[in-house]
């Protein structure tokens, strides 16, 4: 057997009966961590191995970091100018609404009205006059069309 089972004591007190046992939990290895049966294998070669593959990991992800950096480099400053331009026409847009209001003044339109000759509708004269109606269009008749059926019987 590799390792000893869990439910036994790890810490040799069962061999040394002298010996006192410090208080507290106890050591915790890798040996009780992992099931029975499966081994760790901690070989140099091993662990070369393992680091030469997470560094070429890290150095892929790296390179597409950096790609995707430099592909998408140019969309903070084209943002950055939507924005300035966005605050730029609200602004205007703001401006032109309180132009506007103070065109659609009703004193100011009423004032531009008299200042251009024109008068209010009850100053104005007012003629009668009757209309004439409209002359009668005669609508053409179309002919009288008759249905005739035959049946014969064979």
């Amino acid at each position: 057997m590799i390792w000893p089972p869990l439910g036994r004591a790890q810490d040799g007190a069962s061999r040394d009966p002298g010996r006192v046992k410090p208080a507290g939990l106890g050591r915790v290895t890798l040996r009780r961590v992992l099931p029975a049966g499966l081994t760790l294998d901690t070989s140099l070669p091993t662990w070369r191995g393992r680091a030469v593959r997470y560094v070429l990991i890290y150095l892929l992800m790296v390179v597409a970091m950096v790609t995707v950096r430099g592909a998408t480099q140019h969309i903070r400053p084209e943002l950055r100018a939507a924005q300035a331009r966005e605050a730029e026409l609200t602004t205007r847009r703001d401006t032109l609404a309180l132009q506007l209001q103070s065109l659609e003044n009703p004193q100011r339109l009423r004032s531009w009205a008299f200042a251009n000759g024109m008068r209010r509708f009850t100053d104005a004269n007012k003629v009668t006059e009757t209309i004439a109606p409209l002359p009668s269009v005669r609508v053409p008749v179309s002919p009288e069309r008759k249905l005739e059926v035959k049946t014969q019987w064979r």
